[in-house]
């Protein structure tokens, strides 16, 4: 499967380790078998989870409606309902490297999925919005963590593939997205109309996902003992769902590039790295100079603002597409099964684009044209919904669809301004923290105008007026210069 994978375009940038390089635990009896089931496992376990990380937004997204209806929700409370993923993200994001030190990211993912699994079953029969908005707390608190650990966990265990096992996990988080839009309002209407069976089913698919981490979960000592005081590099990404150490990109005809003051280090293979750093999910690899590199000042670099912003306007795009899109449609006319479906046309565009965009990015020395290109189809997706939403339905959901691929884009200039592998870590821990923070209001002030104004009107004039400053710090942060020289150390 492994083989079949796109070459890559993301470089990883690992330290060498202080044992140096050891094979000869390639050649151990039984050692290649064990270590291939381990790998086939963990690639089941990645996409698994990834279809996990966005059906407890989408699925609601589509019966939205009924929700509202069944539970005397108000738009206001709506929308801090459609608020609740990026605070989710922003509070509970931030200990998942602290629980991956003690537990092992392993085992903090399959508790993750467990939390998602639990929060899906019981909320649609909480009885109540204040029991549904805990209950949607608790799966959004499993997506946190797993988002946080799911790319450090690709880091860790492919570090010569992440590239490529970044866009498998991609395309199977808009998989997921896109399912639970689409198959949602169609299952709620064959399970006898109720909107609690529709929303509760997807409890189902987190349980499947558990079952791939349990055998990982009894390494948590191992994690332990190798993750030191002071983050590793394993372990110290940040908030978001591309945290990693990686240096993305373009390839050149002598090799991969590096910048001036920078030593070339070639990535290992899993064979070169010591058996040890293979034992769990998350644990830092031995010897790891990330957790005693000097941090940056990051505050100091108008890029890693500019990054940070961008990042957090295309969450916040992204999550009012999520929540209140097929309630555009339907308010327009557009009957409930087809609105899901122009929900999941949008949300499927991620698919293909989550691997054309970052190459593309990769091989420019400036990526603002991509986020002018991008911006452009979101204006006018939205100027759409304005005029006419129902008659060019299939036309803006589309136009949308590629408008909200800025997410690939933004992971992949988090990995382009930054020289080191640490400096990536501590970029995107900034960029995607302070990114949810930024986009938590949105979401909210959109549920707030459409019950005041009584129409969509004020809400997407809001809409189109973010992604004028989305465009604008997105083409800052596109520049060809990295923080470290902005920020010092």
């Amino acid at each position: 499967m492994m083989d079949l994978m796109p070459s890559e375009e993301t470089r990883t940038k690992t330290p060498p380790t202080a044992h140096g390089s050891t094979a000869h635990e390639a050649r151990e009896p039984g050692g290649t078998s064990t270590r291939a089931w381990t790998t086939r496992l963990l690639v089941l376990g990645i996409v698994l989870s990834a279809l996990n990380l966005r059906p407890a937004i989408t699925s609601l997204g589509a019966l939205l409606e009924e929700v509202r209806e069944g539970l005397g929700m108000s738009g206001s409370v709506a929308g801090l309902l459609t608020s609740g993923p990026p605070l989710c993200f922003a509070v509970f994001g931030v200990m998942a490297p602290r629980l991956a030190r003690r537990f092992g990211a392993g085992a903090v993912v399959c508790a993750g999925m467990a939390a998602i699994a639990t929060g899906l079953a019981i909320r649609p029969y909480a009885g109540g919005t204040a029991g549904f908005l805990a209950a949607s707390a608790l799966a959004l608190m499993g997506i946190a963590v797993s988002n946080v650990l799911m790319p450090v966990i690709v880091k860790h265990w492919f570090p010569d593939r992440v590239g490529s096992m970044t866009g498998l996990y991609s395309m199977a988080l808009a998989l997921g997205t896109a399912l639970a839009a689409a198959v949602t309002v169609p299952l709620t209407d064959a399970l006898g109309g109720s909107w609690q069976s529709g929303l509760g089913l997807w409890a189902g698919l987190a349980v499947a996902a558990v079952l791939p981490w349990l055998p990982f979960v009894r390494g948590r000592g191992v994690s332990t003992a190798t993750s030191g005081p002071g983050e590793r590099a394993g372990v110290a990404a940040g908030p978001g769902e591309g945290s990693r150490a990686t240096e993305t990109g373009p390839e050149r005809a002598g090799g991969s590039q590096t910048r001036p003051g920078e030593r070339a280090v070639s990535p290992e293979t899993d064979a070169d790295r010591p058996a040890r750093d293979r034992e769990t999910p998350g644990s830092a690899p031995a010897g790891s100079a990330a957790g005693a590199a000097p941090r940056l000042r990051i505050t100091r670099s108008r890029t890693a603002w500019a990054l940070a912003v961008f990042f957090g306007l295309q969450a916040t795009a992204a999550y009012i597409t999520m929540g209140w899109m097929a309630q555009i449609f339907r308010d327009a006319g557009v009957p409930a099964g087809t609105a899901g479906l122009l929900l999941a046309v949008t949300m499927v565009m991620g698919v293909p684009l989550a691997f054309v965009i970052p190459r593309l990015a990769t091989r420019l020395p400036h990526q603002g044209p991509i986020v002018l290109a991008l911006g452009v189809c979101g204006l006018a997706g939205y100027a759409g919904l304005y005029f006419a939403p129902a008659a060019g339905a299939w036309a803006w959901a589309l136009l949308l669809g590629v408008s909200n691929c800025a997410f690939p884009l933004a992971l992949t200039m988090v990995g382009m301004r930054a020289r080191s592998g640490p400096g990536v870590a501590q970029l995107s821990a900034f960029a995607q923290s302070t990114g949810y923070l930024i986009s938590i209001p949105g979401p909210l002030l959109v549920g707030v105008l459409y019950q005041h104004s009584g129409g969509w009107g004020l809400p997407i004039a809001l809409m189109s007026a973010l992604m004028i400053p989305q465009m604008a710090v997105g083409f800052l942060a596109g520049r060809d210069r990295t923080v470290e020289d902005e920020a010092g150390r």
